[in-house]
């Protein structure tokens, strides 16, 4: 295990209905790692992202954040974490602004940009104050991802972050991904598409999953 390591996966594996669904899932993180898993509909790619997140346990084997075991330090370890989830996790009568807003009340470590700075910088000039059931699909998840530009938090865990968005919001997203990473971050997402990120690594997904 490198001594450098933030992020350590030891020997992870998940059983679900008592089929292994993958094992043997190890790599160690250090800061600035974009990791991106790759692998089959089924391999279980989103399971994976929520065993790191915490939504599910694994059956065999630990999460190490910093040298501690991150399920026996909860708390903390969400504490410095970010989850978006394939959908985008919003409240549809809402706005983006209002959404934006309830969740920088829940998560108060953050930046203190501009809720409709943040907004614009993502595409949504003019959509600030609309109810979210009204936007596109690509809408949505920009105003989901704003949550990346105020965020504080080293992890970005993100399930199939490029859902929905043009080729300009794919190229702005890996933009910001590489920011977070420059500034020491470390991001690992799921995603079928071609992601333009030079030095990324790979994790393919397999009942003996392979890092690179």
């Amino acid at each position: 295990m490198s001594q450098a390591a933030v992020l350590s996966l030891d020997a992870i594996a998940f059983e679900r209905d008592d089929n292994l669904l993958f094992s043997g899932v190890s790599v160690a993180l250090e800061a600035g790692d974009i990791l991106q898993v790759e692998g089959p509909n089924g391999a279980g790619k989103t399971t994976l992202l929520r065993i790191i997140a915490t939504a599910l346990n694994p059956t065999v084997g630990r999460l190490i954040w910093r040298g501690e075991d991150a399920l026996r330090h909860r708390q903390t370890y969400l504490q410095n974490m970010l989850f978006l989830g394939h959908l985008p996790g919003l409240k549809q009568s809402l706005s983006p602004v209002e959404n934006l807003q309830w969740w920088r009340r829940v998560h108060p470590d953050n930046t203190s940009l501009e809720s409709l700075d943040v907004l614009a910088r993502m595409g949504l000039r003019g959509y600030e104050d609309v109810p979210c059931y009204t936007l596109s699909a690509g809408q949505q998840r920009r105003a989901a991802l704003a949550r990346l530009l105020v965020t504080e938090a080293p992890l970005w865990v993100l399930d199939e972050p490029f859902t929905a968005i043009d080729k300009q919001g794919v190229a702005e997203l890996e933009g910001l991904l590489v920011q977070h990473a420059e500034r020491g971050g470390i991001v690992i997402l799921s995603t079928h598409q071609d992601v333009g990120i030079p030095h990324i690594r790979r994790l393919q997904l397999t009942d003996m999953a392979r890092v690179a």
